[in-house]
C-alpha cells in the first residue's frame, strides 16, 4: 500500500478555527473525565450521551462536527482500557491527568 504525506499551510484564519476545534475538544475531554471521576459506574455509553446534554449547554460545540466529539469520548475510554491494563500487568499507575491548554 502506498501512502502520501502532504504539508498543508494553512491560513491564520484556518490556524484560527484549528485552534478553537482543539481547545473546544480538550474542554470536553476534560468534562467527561470529570464526569467518569464523580460517577466511575459511567459506562462509555453514557458518557456519549452526556455530550449531547453538554452540547445544549454549551452552543459553542456545535461549531466541532459530532464525529469528532464521539472520538473525544473513544479517545478518553482508549486512555482508561490502557491504563487498567498497565495496571493489571503489574505496573504502578496513576489517574489519568486533564489536559491542558498549550497556551
Amino acid at each position: 500500500m502506498t501512502s502520501y504525506r502532504f504539508r498543508i499551510y494553512p491560513s491564520k484564519a484556518q490556524q484560527e478555527t484549528m485552534l478553537q476545534h482543539m481547545e473546544l475538544c480538550r474542554w470536553l475531554y476534560n468534562q467527561l473525565l470529570k464526569a467518569k471521576r464523580e460517577n466511575p459506574n459511567l459506562r462509555k455509553y453514557d458518557t456519549q450521551r452526556l455530550i449531547v446534554e453538554l452540547k445544549k449547554e454549551n452552543p459553542e460545540l456545535n461549531r466541532v462536527y459530532s464525529k469528532v466529539l464521539q472520538m473525544v469520548n473513544h479517545q478518553l475510554w482508549s486512555n482508561l482500557k490502557a491504563l487498567n491494563e498497565l495496571k493489571r500487568r503489574g505496573h504502578k499507575v496513576g489517574k489519568l491527568r486533564y489536559k491542558t491548554s498549550p497556551n
